[in-house]
């Protein structure tokens, strides 16, 4: 199996699995998801599927155990739209990068919003006006 063909298997599944849960499921506990990444074994037989999912704690576990319920559903379409030897066992994982990143933003901002302006950046501005 080259790299090349797992890159590109796991690009269809992530493609497959999110059109399969926007159109495919229709709980109401299913929040808004992303499928932020899928990681595919060499020999294609298991699927890493990484969910982010917006909101909050209790929304992402309902949103997983929906998921992990309908594995079944979603194979089964995989198999009905894609031309895959094996259907691969997948594993959804609750992927918190996103919460992070947005976590950081916001804290960097909240320090760039109370720190004081430094003595340089006021030097900078009488320059840039005397000009």
């Amino acid at each position: 199996m080259t790299v090349q063909r797992q890159e590109r298997a796991a690009r269809l599944l992530r493609e497959e699995i999110s059109r399969i849960i926007g159109r495919g499921l229709k709980d109401p506990r299913i929040g808004m998801v992303s499928i932020t990444d899928v990681e595919v074994t060499p020999d294609l037989r298991r699927a890493r599927v990484f969910v982010s999912v917006f909101g909050s704690d209790d929304e992402a576990r309902a949103t997983l155990e929906v998921l992990e319920r309908a594995t079944g559903f979603v194979r089964r379409e995989i198999g009905r739209h894609l031309r895959l030897r094996y259907v691969p066992d997948l594993e959804f994982r609750h992927d918190v990068s996103l919460a992070h990143g947005a976590r950081i933003y916001q804290l960097l901002d909240q320090v760039k919003r109370e720190s004081p302006p430094s003595p340089d950046d006021s030097d900078h501005s009488d320059r840039d006006s005397a000009s």
